[in-house]
């Protein structure tokens, strides 16, 4: 596998039992004081990092006085909403000491599954990166109810992969990688060192169980690895309570990495370029050798809007000959688009009452 050094842009999985004491419900501070540690290292080569962190439930349920046992839904949202203050001021003050500034963003499946929040979670995720902040992803469990949740911060993991076009994610974990079979209880068990392709008998190896106070167990890990691996993004899972867990991992310590399939940007662009368009945009000639040199397609451009489309769907894009140039994903919607085509992007806000923003389509958001 190629070094952590060597990526672009890695987003690291924090479990509840990594950061959260089990007994005491106290946070590791030295662990994570490790971690940032470890951070500030891959930042430092280069590399953009997203963190995905559980454990604002079992920090909060200390602070309250919450028992160890199962929580009801209530309990669980008030824990969370007392524990997400402790996790990033924990994560501030860490990341402090490298001169990081640390940026909580809370999510929910819908921020995923909508088009128009996918888009905003993407900009506001490359904004932060942009300015130099480490983005701490975690379930907003305060409002979540089991029809908008992800459930497992695994799987969260892999859509916030895919939404910020990583090229690593790395699943800290009590296992250092999967096993043909629970290494507990047969130790003929062997570790996968790496998994080119997920087939159903490596599903089949996996099991449901988690343990302390994480949910996960190794089945929601490799569903998370089906879903990073599609979208172009390699996935290691590693035993993570060691200190400097992302260190040890880039020197060579135990885990299974799966394989990506193809490039995250080129699996990106195929998923756009495969849409149904909702709507139409033509473009002036200067326009089009602009897109056909990879710029993004500002309203400036834009000749004919056409179609009904909300912001987040895919537009065909032509020229002024006819020629479909590719399809992107809208950053307005029809009526917005109509009344800013042919206008430069100083005098958008005067016409819709609110600071444009930017491209009509972003160059990422584009196959052309």
């Amino acid at each position: 596998m190629a070094a952590l050094s060597e990526a672009s842009r890695v987003v690291i999985k924090i479990g509840s039992a990594l950061l959260v004491d089990r007994d005491s419900g106290d946070l590791r501070a030295k662990w994570l004081r490790a971690l940032a540690d470890d951070v500030a290292w891959l930042r430092g080569q280069g590399v953009d990092v997203i963190l995905v962190s559980s454990g604002s439930i079992a920090l909060g349920r200390g602070a309250l006085g919450l028992p160890m046992t199962e929580l009801t839904l209530e309990q669980s949202q008030a824990a969370a909403a007392v524990g997400q203050i402790e996790l990033a001021r924990a994560y501030a003050e860490a990341l402090a000491g490298h001169g990081l500034r640390a940026a909580q963003v809370l999510v929910t499946l819908e921020d995923s599954a909508d088009r128009r929040r996918y888009l905003n979670s993407r900009a506001t995720l490359e904004q932060l990166l942009r300015l130099g902040a480490v983005p701490i992803v975690n379930e907003n469990d305060t409002v979540a109810t089991d029809e908008i949740r992800y459930g497992d911060n695994d799987r969260m993991a892999a859509q916030v992969a895919v939404t910020a076009g990583a090229d690593q994610l790395i699943l800290l974990s009590d296992v250092d990688g999967l096993y043909s079979a629970n290494p507990v209880h047969d130790p003929t068990a062997r570790r996968f060192d790496e998994i080119e392709e997920i087939t159903p008998e490596i599903e089949a190896m996996a099991g449901d169980a988690g343990s302390g106070l994480s949910k996960g167990g190794m089945k929601t890990k490799v569903m998370a690895a089906k879903t990073a691996t599609a979208a172009g993004c390699d996935m290691a899972i590693t035993e993570g309570s060691v200190l400097h867990p992302v260190r040890a991992l880039d020197d060579g310590a135990p885990a299974t990495w799966f394989r990506a399939q193809g490039d995250p940007q080129q699996k990106r662009k195929a998923w756009i370029a495969a849409m149904k368009p909702r709507g139409r945009v033509v473009v002036d000639a200067g326009a089009a050798k602009a897109l056909l040199r990879g710029s993004s397609l500002l309203p400036a451009g834009v000749t004919t809007v056409e179609g009904r489309f909300e912001r987040g769907d895919p537009l065909e894009i032509a020229d002024d000959t006819g020629r479909v140039l590719g399809q992107g994903l809208t950053r307005y919607d029809a009526s917005d688009a109509g009344k800013i085509r042919g206008l430069r992007s100083a005098a958008i806000e005067d016409v819709l009452g609110y600071p444009g923003r930017g491209p009509l389509i972003h160059r990422d958001d584009m196959a052309m």
